[in-house]
């Protein structure tokens, strides 16, 4: 049952990328361009998807979910290092190719080479990160 429901919701997420645009990469690449000819319309997308988020957390307060033991805590409203180094890292990423992981995911299905590449370099970056994270710790530990 809950293979089922993780392919039918996942289905249905790249289905949503690819409708809203959120796959194109022109599109995202023209909503980050401010200063040149900016399309808002994924502002819209975004927008779209935290709203029903935001109900989905009040929801499951004191419920229990129908295939696992418990829904996750809410996210720590904490500013870190590691939160903005990641976002710097990913808005940098998002700004150059115009991919995140969902809709790099999502356009594997018809998005040529390119998108492999992206997401060999996209998962090779995952793998390298929880060392690195560990290296550098450990020297400001040591320090």
């Amino acid at each position: 049952m809950r293979a089922v429901i993780a392919v039918l919701s996942g289905a249905l997420f790249g289905a949503g990328l690819h409708i809203s645009g959120m796959t194109d990469t022109a599109k995202v690449r023209g909503f980050l361009d401010i200063a040149g000819s900016w399309d808002p319309t994924l502002a819209f997308v975004m927008g779209g998807a935290m709203l029903p988020m935001i109900v989905a957390w009040r929801l499951t307060t004191n419920r229990k979910p129908v295939t696992g033991d418990a829904f996750p805590p809410p996210p720590s409203a904490e500013i870190s290092r590691p939160l903005i180094v990641g976002s710097l890292l990913f808005g940098v990423g998002w700004g150059l190719v115009g991919l995140c992981p969902g809709p790099a995911l999502a356009s594997l299905s018809y998005g040529g080479w390119q998108g492999v590449l992206f997401l060999a370099a996209m998962l090779g970056g995952m793998w390298a990160v929880p060392p690195i994270r560990r290296a550098l710790d450990s020297r400001r530990a040591a320090a």
